[in-house]
């Protein structure tokens, strides 16, 4: 057994054990929140009482019993009316009731895939009752077509549908929908290894992205096509990997939700692939991490897992799918990566869906500390709710430069007038113009332009600052660099800091000037004005920010 696979076994071990105490509840399902959970935790449950591989407490005969019963009864809730406008679908959100719960076209896109695989997986070990059931439940979703559409978007759906034509296609020994599927494989590979993926950062959707084409690579016969899915695999995780860092994922976001921030819980891949990083209890997307894997290549291994040596990775990211990609048609993304903390983020504002753009942040790696990992500021835009610490206004530019970044906020009349942030926990001084703090292996120097308010809370310290005119100026630096600096302990550190105030011009035009000198002796400047029309000026050392370097993500 590898490592890998041991540690889907624990994965497994602690999932199925979850499933074996969780209650039934009336329905004869486990959760009413989300279908899908059912089926994962009941995958788990099913897998641990047949595995002597995996660990498990309970009776597994009666989990067995348990887990057939949870399958049975998310099975009969499929629509297999096939004049139905939702046929092969199943609801998503299980209220008033299961039966009551409208369809919903989420569920099949990765769902139906992962049936495939467990049914072919376990389907000597089910009883014949259920086997049947699931040869039912897939027929009706491979005829229910949902995934015949073509490749226009290379989002994470169409993703989905590009695997699902694959398994079905083979499955069903169905020669055309097989093809289509593997001439949707190869323009997606195309279009991400030539253009990059628009959906940067994008979690959980690039874990579907790699749970879709991983089944499809598990499952598939044609040689020649297994290795075109483990090309794209590789990417993949490539991918993954610039951005990686002890189970945090680094740099921007296109969409966040909050169990992606400001803590990385969403972790079962990471973990699987790369083991360094203690597995956590809190797991909010189970989904199929126990069961299918990839194993990245020995160079993806090196690239996550020695950050040794500090590294820029400067990439362009397509805002769309295109057949060519102009300069107006990229972002550009920026993150600094050591050994123990990561800066960083997306130049430019976009409107991501539902507002989920994350803009930039300091990371940390997941067992350097208790609570959050994340630090970062933000202006509420839309989407804001009380205690939900996302959804960004347009109202702020960025400089980055290695260890230090620039955040500028200036709030136009009828916007919320104030900058939320978050701290990790850590040894703190503060001081009236500044927080200066120890957070694992890494002090950290954070700068509010106006007076602030910091709240301690249990894993985080929340700061709000009040103000139409606002900046955030964050410096880090490891131990090991301080002690250099002869900095041994934060008071230190907040000594030295204190002397190191920005500087702040405001001209008759409302332009705000922010300028920084870092530990490094290295000044930054960045400039813009309150209007739709502003300049934006970003120098590092007198020399203007440069993005004829970056390439594609």
């Amino acid at each position: 057994m590898t490592n890998l696979q041991q540690r889907q076994n624990d994965i497994k071990s602690r999932i199925a054990e979850a499933a074996f105490k969780q209650p039934i509840l009336n329905s004869g399902l486990l959760f009413h929140h989300d279908i899908r959970d059912n089926f994962y935790y009941a995958s788990y449950l099913f897998a641990a009482s047949q595995e002597e591989a995996v660990p498990f407490e309970g009776d597994r005969e009666q989990a067995k019993i348990k887990a057939e019963g949870i399958l049975l009864h998310i099975l009969e809730l499929q629509d297999q009316n096939e004049e139905s406008v939702t046929y092969g679908h199943w609801p998503l959100h299980l209220r008033p009731t299961p039966q009551e719960a409208p369809k919903n076209t989420l569920p099949v896109e990765l769902m139906g895939s992962l049936m495939v695989y467990f049914y072919q997986r376990y389907s000597d070990n089910l009883s014949e009752s259920l086997r049947n059931l699931f040869a039912v439940a897939m027929l009706h979703i491979y005829k229910s077509d949902f995934y015949r559409r073509p490749s226009e978007n290379y989002n994470h759906h169409e993703a989905k549908y590009t695997a699902a034509k694959l398994i079905f296609g083979q499955f069903y020994e169905d020669t055309a929908l097989f093809e289509d599927g593997c001439q949707s494989l190869r323009s997606t590979l195309n279009q991400v290894t030539s253009r990059g993926m628009s959906e940067y950062g994008g979690l959980p959707w690039f874990w579907h992205w790699m749970q879709a084409f991983t089944c499809a690579w598990e499952l598939m016969k044609d040689a020649e096509i297994k290795a075109e899915l483990a090309r794209l695999l590789d990417y993949l995780w490539e991918v993954r990997s610039n951005y990686y860092l002890g189970g945090a994922w680094v740099g921007p976001h296109s969409r966040i939700w909050p169990h992606d921030m400001p803590r990385d819980n969403n972790v079962l891949h990471d973990y699987v692939q790369f083991g360094d990083f203690t597995l956590p209890d809190y797991m909010p997307r189970t989904e199929y991490a126990g069961f299918i894997a990839y194993e990245a290549s020995s160079e993806v291994q090196r690239t996550a897992l020695q950050r040794s040596t500090p590294v820029e990775v400067i990439r362009r990211v397509p805002q769309k799918a295109a057949l060519s990609i102009s300069d107006n048609d990229v972002l550009h993304s920026y993150v600094y990566i050591t050994e123990n903390f990561a800066l960083g983020g997306m130049w430019e504002r976009v409107q991501e869906f539902d507002n989920e753009q994350h803009r930039w942040d300091v990371a940390l790696p997941l067992d350097a500390v208790q609570g959050i990992n994340h630090l970062y500021f933000f202006h509420p835009g839309q989407g804001y709710a009380e205690g939900d610490l996302r959804h960004q206004s347009e109202f702020s530019e960025v400089l980055f430069h290695q260890n230090a970044l620039i955040a500028s906020y200036q709030i136009p009349d009828g916007q919320p007038e104030f900058i939320m942030g978050c701290l990790p926990v850590g040894d703190w001084v503060e001081e009236p113009n500044g927080l200066f703090g120890l957070c694992g292996h890494v002090y950290m120097a954070v700068y509010v332009q106006q007076s602030f308010q910091r709240e301690v809370r249990e894993d985080r310290s929340v700061v709000t600052s009040q103000g139409r005119m606002n900046s955030v100026v964050v410096e880090c630096i490891d131990q090991r660099t301080a002690e250099t600096l002869q900095i041994r302990d934060v008071q230190q550190f907040a000594n030295r800091m204190k002397q190191k105030q920005p500087v702040y011009t405001l001209s008759s035009e409302d332009e705000l000037q922010i300028t920084y000198t870092t530990l490094k002796d290295e000044t930054m400047v960045l400039s813009s004005g309150l209007h739709n029309d502003r300049k934006i000026i970003r120098l590092v050392n007198g020399e203007a920010v440069d993005f004829s370097s970056y390439t594609v993500s």
